[in-house]
């Protein structure tokens, strides 16, 4: 396959796998894992445990509280 990429983009993507110590290739082959085969989120993602205290509609409420 071959894929033809504007001189800025090769350049970052050199760059970058100097940096990382890898491949272009290798580079490119995670970024295509990462954006276009990840699983799709099925539902709301969060970063807390246990309920909300508030919707995401009230959220402005905070600022009411002293």
């Amino acid at each position: 396959m071959q894929i033809y990429l504007r001189e800025e983009e090769l350049e970052a993507l050199r760059k970058a796998a100097v940096r990382s110590g890898c491949s272009v290739a290798a580079l490119v082959r995670d970024a295509i894992r990462k954006t276009v085969l990840a699983p799709q989120a099925a539902g709301p993602v969060a970063i807390w445990d246990g309920e909300p205290k508030r919707t995401s509609v009230d959220h402005d409420s905070v600022y009411d509280e002293p």
